[in-house]
């Protein structure tokens, strides 16, 4: 999302086909500006590794929990909106782990009950703390992210056939868990169970998320257009029962109208648009 600060910049970094099952993108945003700058992060059911550069940064979530980072902190996944603080002269570095790829990284998910962690304390060792002192000897944003992607080679555990599945199923008008325990001769429990385990998060949890995300990105792309939103042409494409529905999720997620969403747009960041 472009910045209307000029002292403020923030921008998406691609990764190399190698990694496109292991992180979405990674995220970069600087500060430097003489004053603390605050954004809304929407959620996006993926856990972050985030290394902050300069003063604390800081996240407060839904309950209104404030969580400082200093250095590196594991944080997810992300089921809802959270501010996240920049103070001056601070930038902060963001990957972003993709379907089962934290549990392919760390040998576990992280699940609601435990959302902000030390990745060392994952790992029972330092490393991360050596690795963000080697990154801060880095100039560049792209040339941290090439040095976390080298990083993270020996770590990876191979992806096993379910997850495959479950990361690559598509067909919105079919239950991923029904269609993959046929296809594979096993119980929808034991692929329930295991979309939980390694993913973080439910098969139910993440078609709600995916609608309202939907939602977004056709809301966002009318914004671009400049063109006034038809909230029953939302509901019908996005699939919505009606209106009362969509307006339940935009609480659920974001917790603010769909109306505070128009007027607010502007400081809130969608780090997959």
């Amino acid at each position: 999302m472009a910045s209307a600060d000029p002292a403020y910049k923030d921008y998406r970094i691609s990764v190399p086909p190698e990694f496109e099952n292991i992180f979405s993108h990674f995220y970069f945003a600087e500060n430097n500006s003489e004053k603390a700058v605050t954004k809304t992060l929407l959620p996006t059911y993926q856990t972050i590794l985030l290394f902050c550069f300069g003063e604390s940064a800081s996240m407060t979530t839904k309950e209104k929990t404030t969580i400082t980072v200093d250095k590196c902190l594991v944080f997810g996944p992300i089921r809802h909106a959270f501010d996240y603080t920049l103070p001056a002269k601070t930038s902060i570095l963001v990957s972003t782990f993709k379907d089962d790829a934290f549990y392919r990284f760390f040998g576990t998910a992280m699940t609601a009950k435990n959302t902000a962690v030390s990745p060392d304390e994952l790992l029972t060792e330092n490393c991360f703390t050596e690795l963000y002192h080697q990154l801060t000897k880095i100039s560049t944003a792209r040339e941290q992210v090439q040095h976390i992607l080298d990083f993270c080679r020996p770590y990876l555990q191979s992806q096993d056939i379910t997850s495959r599945l479950l990361s690559s199923f598509k067909n919105e008008n079919l239950s991923p868990i029904k269609t993959i325990a046929e296809k594979i001769n096993q119980s929808e429990r034991n692929i329930q169970l295991k979309h939980k385990e390694q993913f973080g998060y439910s098969s139910k949890e993440i078609t709600r998320y995916n609608r309202f995300l939907k939602a977004i990105q056709l809301i966002e792309k009318e914004i671009e257009n400049q063109k006034k939103i038809e909230w029953f042409t939302v509901i019908d494409v996005c699939s919505y029962y009606d209106q009362s529905q969509l307006i339940h999720d935009f609480k659920h997620f974001l917790n603010i109208s769909p109306s505070q969403y128009l007027k607010f747009q502007q400081d809130i960041c969608n780090p997959k648009s």
